[in-house]
């Protein structure tokens, strides 16, 4: 699967990012139902860094993000349980937990989705630095011409004596 398809199910939740139990179980292949059922009997790999459920104004918040209506599997109840989502660690953990070929295959893609985020992120930082110094550079070269300028203001006041033309004089006297 494409890695920009796995990327775009990715969100960021409480400073993590996580995918939802819904999007994982289509990727795997099984039904939602199976997922959480694998995830509730081996629930002791799964700690709260690993796996967590959404609050309700966090379901509504990542609903809103993109997740829309139509994207939500038929069967699947929003309002009666607060979806699962997993972290990159739970992710991972998931692999040990559905152990077909296609979870393995699909685990293996997820994670080099995670992995091409943090290098995407790591990017952003280094152009957000060079961003930075550079309008350091900038506002001091402005500030230097302002300083010029202001300075050749006050000149021009202290200056202010009459000047004769500069230019041909045409005299009309002949």
């Amino acid at each position: 699967m494409e890695i920009q398809v796995i990327q775009n199910r990715i969100f960021e939740v409480r400073g993590c990012r996580v995918m939802l139990d819904f999007h994982l179980a289509e990727l795997y292949q099984v039904e939602t139902r199976a997922l959480k059922q694998a995830v509730k009997r081996n629930s002791e790999r799964f700690p709260p860094d690993f796996m967590f459920r959404l609050t309700k104004e966090e379901t509504d918040i990542v609903l809103a993000l993109g997740v829309s209506q139509n994207v939500i599997p038929p069967g699947y109840n929003v309002g009666a349980t607060s979806p699962m989502v997993f972290c990159e660690a739970g992710i991972a953990m998931l692999s040990s937990v559905l152990k077909s070929q296609t979870a393995i295959q699909m685990n293996i893609s997820i994670i080099r989705a995670f992995i091409a985020l943090r290098q995407m992120v790591a990017g952003y930082d280094e152009l957000m630095k060079r961003i930075e110094e550079l309008e350091i550079n900038t506002n001091m070269q402005f500030s230097e011409i302002y300083q010029a300028l202001t300075e050749l203001a006050r000149k021009k006041a202290v200056d202010d004596k009459p000047r004769s033309p500069i230019g041909y004089k045409i005299s009309y006297d002949e």
